[in-house]
């Protein structure tokens, strides 16, 4: 008999704060102190950026986005952390449910369009990435791509793409799809996964696996792609992009999230980082850096080898619904974590 879930996460959490107490980025003293389950290099880029404009020290906790929106959970009102950075939504959206966050500065608020943040304003977008199809182009004529995220449920494709569903990045596709279609629509389509699909580690893994013409495309985040392509194409070189547009849910557009723990004894800073962060100085990381995710915030365009994010044509999803547990539970029950 296994152990109960609760004592697993609770275990897990144990685990990753005595893991992370050994980080040489574990903050103390008068240093702001992140959760960053953003990527590290993208994250250095806003610390470095910040400091140097407001002489304000940081440190950070590298992590996942569930392991640390756990974390948070877990350590309530006794949390060191005073900001949360995420790759996607679902983590921000729990620690938002469990009521850990205070409200985003009005400024702040301004700088961000409504369809990047949650209408609760208790925490921001900072970053966006889209979903994605890569493919081969060698295997996957052009007309016969898929139309629409569904259609990779149907036999055709078994055995012909790949995902990588243990990442968080994949379950907040999945927690679009649920919110977008309903909890029938999405067991049904992640039964068809279990079907059809090559599992994968990682995005990285994923795109690899489609370039050397392993399964015929993949489902990932953009950026992985250009990343790649504005290097050695090394395991991007015979694919191409395909965007499925039409308010689809694999158009679905991710946000990544920032916000300010209730429980932060520097307020005034860890505002200012956020206000930093989604101001014109730190959404041009984004456009100028080698991050390749989408600024969100304060008018400032995406690198210019990406497409524009406002023709994307994704679907409307608040940010703040994407249920990371129930997305969980679906995938465990059809045998995909």
């Amino acid at each position: 008999m296994g152990l109960p879930r609760r004592l697993i996460a609770a275990v897990g959490a144990l685990t990753l704060l005595l893991g992370m107490s050994g980080c040489s980025n574990s903050g103390g003293g008068d240093e702001l102190l992140i959760y960053n389950a953003q990527h590290e290099s993208l994250t250095k880029e806003w610390i470095d950026e910040f400091t140097k404009e407001t002489g304000i020290k940081v440190t950070y906790r590298q992590g996942g986005d569930t392991e640390l929106g756990n974390q948070i959970i877990a350590e309530g009102d006794g949390s060191p952390a005073d900001v949360f950075l995420t790759e996607n939504s679902p983590a921000m959206a729990a620690v938002e449910q469990a009521g850990l966050f205070t409200e985003v500065g009005a400024d702040t608020i301004a700088a961000v369009p409504p369809q990047y943040r949650p209408a609760s304003n208790k925490w921001t977008g900072v970053a966006a990435r889209t979903t994605v199809f890569v493919y081969n182009k060698a295997k996957l004529p052009v007309d016969q791509l898929p139309k629409s995220l569904l259609d990779l449920q149907s036999p055709v494709w078994q055995g012909r793409w790949g995902a990588p569903p243990q990442k968080a990045d994949f379950q907040a596709i999945v927690a679009a799809l649920l919110d977008l279609r309903g909890e029938a629509a999405t067991s049904q389509w992640l039964a068809g996964m279990k079907t059809n699909a090559v599992l994968f580690q990682d995005n990285i893994a994923t795109l690899k696996a489609v370039d050397e013409g392993q399964v015929d495309g993949g489902v990932i985040y953009h950026y992985y792609w250009f990343r790649d392509q504005a290097k050695t194409k090394e395991i991007s070189g015979n694919t191409a992009l395909h965007y499925f547009r039409n308010e689809d849910p694999g158009a679905f557009v991710s946000i990544s999230g920032g916000g300010v723990l209730k429980s932060s004894k520097k307020q005034d800073q860890a505002q200012q980082f956020l206000k930093f962060v989604t101001g014109k100085a730190g959404q041009e990381v984004l456009e100028n850096g080698t991050s390749f995710e989408y600024p969100v915030a304060s008018g400032v365009p995406a690198n210019s080898a990406l497409e524009p994010l406002d023709q994307l044509q994704a679907p409307a999803v608040n940010p703040s619904d994407l249920d990371a547990k129930k997305v969980s539970d679906l995938m465990t029950k059809a045998g995909l974590l």
